[in-house]
C-alpha cells in the first residue's frame, strides 16, 4: 500500500529553482533512502513532504490526503542539533511533545496520549530512561529520544533527516536495525543520508535527488549505473565514490 506518493513537485526558495518535477512513491514496509550532495533540496523536500512548504506545482499525497501540518499521520526525526538539549524536560515529555499536534495547543494530555508515548518508548528501548533529562543523554539515546517523539504520533510514514551524523558504528548499527524493523511494522519510512554504505546496505531502495530524482531503484541496481552517480554528484568516472560503491554492493 501506498504510504506516501510525491508528484510532479517542483519547488522555489527566494525565486530561486530548487526543485524540479520530483515524482516518487513509498510503500508501506519499505525503508527508502534519500541520497544527493548538499544543495540537492533534500531539506527542501522533506519540508515540502511535511506541508511546511507549499509547491509551486506538484502534490505531495500521505495516504491518498494532502500534505499539511496536523492533518496526515507522518512522523518527523530531524537532525540532532534542531532539538533544544539543554531545556530541562524529561525523556518521556520530549516524546509526548510529538503528539503537540494531534492534542493542539491548550489539551492536557489523556490516557491514549500517554499509552502512544509508552509504545514509541518502549520501540526504542528508552523505557528505563523514560525520567532522565534529556541533556544527560548520550549522542545515541538522543537520536532515540527524536525517533520516540515521532513514532509518538502512530504515523504512517516516517522522514528521517541524517540519523547517523556524528554517532558511532554500534549505534548507527542499532538505529540500522530499528529503522528497518520500522518499516517492516507496516510504515514507509524514509531517510535522508550522506552515509552511503550505511545506505545501501540498510535501505530497500534508494532515491538520487539533485533537484529531481535522476535514479531510483535498488542499491544493487543502482550502484550498477555509473553515469547515475556520476549527474547527482557532478564527479567524474574516476571519482574514489564510484570504487566505494562497487565494493558496498560486492560485499
Amino acid at each position: 500500500m501506498t504510504a506516501l506518493s510525491v508528484r510532479g513537485v517542483a519547488v522555489q526558495l527566494g525565486g530561486r529553482p530548487v526543485l524540479d518535477d520530483v515524482t516518487f512513491t513509498a510503500a508501506r514496509g519499505e525503508l527508502v533512502g534519500l541520497i544527493g550532495p548538499n544543495g540537492a533540496g533534500k531539506t527542501t523536500l522533506l519540508r515540502t513532504m511535511l506541508g511546511l512548504l507549499e509547491p509551486l506545482s506538484g502534490e505531495v499525497l500521505v495516504e491518498g490526503r494532502s500534505a499539511a501540518p496536523g492533518r496526515v499521520p507522518i512522523g518527523y526525526v530531524p537532525q540532532r542539533h534542531e532539538f533544544a538539549w539543554d531545556f530541562p524536560v524529561s525523556v518521556e515529555d520530549a516524546a509526548m511533545s510529538g503528539r503537540t499536534r494531534a492534542l493542539g495547543l491548550f489539551r492536557r494530555p489523556g490516557v491514549e496520549d500517554w499509552r502512544a508515548v509508552d509504545e514509541a518508548l518502549e520501540r526504542v528501548r528508552m523505557t528505563d530512561l523514560r525520567t532522565r533529562p534529556v541533556g544527560e543523554l548520550s549522542g545515541g539515546q538522543r537520536q532515540r529520544v527524536l525517533v520516540a517523539r515521532a513514532l509518538a504520533l502512530q504515523p504512517a510514514a516516517l522522514l528521517l533527516d541524517e540519523p547517523f551524523t556524528g554517532l558511532d558504528m554500534p549505534t548507527q548499527e542499532l538505529l540500522s536495525d530499528l529503522f528497518r524493523s520500522l518499516a517492516r511494522e507496516d510504515r514507509a519510512v524514509l531517510m535522508t543520508t550522506h552515509d552511503l554504505a550505511a545506505a545501501i546496505y540498510t535501505c530497500d531502495r534508494l532515491l538520487l535527488l539533485n533537484r529531481t530524482i535522476i535514479g531510483n531503484g535498488s542499491p544493487e541496481d543502482l550502484a550498477a549505473d555509473s553515469s547515475l552517480w556520476m549527474r547527482t554528484f557532478g564527479i567524474s568516472e574516476h571519482s574514489p565514490l564510484l570504487r566505494i560503491l562497487q565494493t558496498a554492493t560486492a560485499a
